[in-house]
């Protein structure tokens, strides 16, 4: 794989505190469109994952949203997307974000977007895909875990060559770049 074409993107149903998320989400959704490459992401309209899609949308883009049935109501799943799926489960909706995206860029958010992107890493760690992982760390948000992935590693808990399946950026601009670089290493 070479291409581009979707880049999956894990974020949270708020916005934080810090107003910079959102518009770093904002300027991610432009890039995206900008690019023809579409976001699939998990369908809700509030949050971080609002301003994604309401930004790649405005501007032309394609948007996948796919969201659980029993969360459709408490994220507000998004009415204008381009392709709405409502799955059974958060497993089904794993598994669906995964097979849509060619890479996966994980921005501030909550649980939900920590697990998505651990299952993520260690699918890629249990070599069942080599799908890119782009950290876009804006204000610092991913520094404690990219120091608890360093002391995993350091500590022997997994090997080096796991540093080598994700990156950190911290700006909008440089994530699909990055993610076309690591799919082409």
């Amino acid at each position: 794989m070479t291409s581009l074409s979707s880049l999956c993107v894990y974020c949270g149903s708020a916005t934080g505190r810090d107003p910079a998320y959102a518009s770093a989400a904002a300027a991610l959704g432009g890039e995206l469109a900008g690019s023809g490459t579409t976001l699939v992401y998990g369908g809700g309209r509030i949050g971080l994952m609002g301003v994604i899609a309401d930004a790649c949308l405005s501007a032309g883009g394609k948007v996948t949203g796919i969201i659980p049935g029993f969360l459709h109501q408490r994220e507000v799943a998004h009415p204008y997307v381009t392709d709405l799926r409502i799955v059974d489960s958060m497993h089904e909706r794993k598994q669906l974000m995964f097979e849509q995206s060619d890479a996966f860029a994980v921005l501030p958010g909550g649980l939900g977007t920590l697990d998505e992107a651990f299952e993520m890493l260690t699918w890629r760690q249990l070599g069942r895909h080599k799908k890119p992982v782009v950290f876009l760390d804006t204000a610092g948000y991913w520094q404690p875990f990219r120091a608890l992935l360093d002391r995993i590693v350091d500590e022997g808990f997994a090997q080096d060559r796991v540093r080598r399946m994700y990156a950190f950026v911290t700006s909008p601009e440089e994530v699909l770049p990055k993610a076309r670089a690591m799919l082409k290493s």
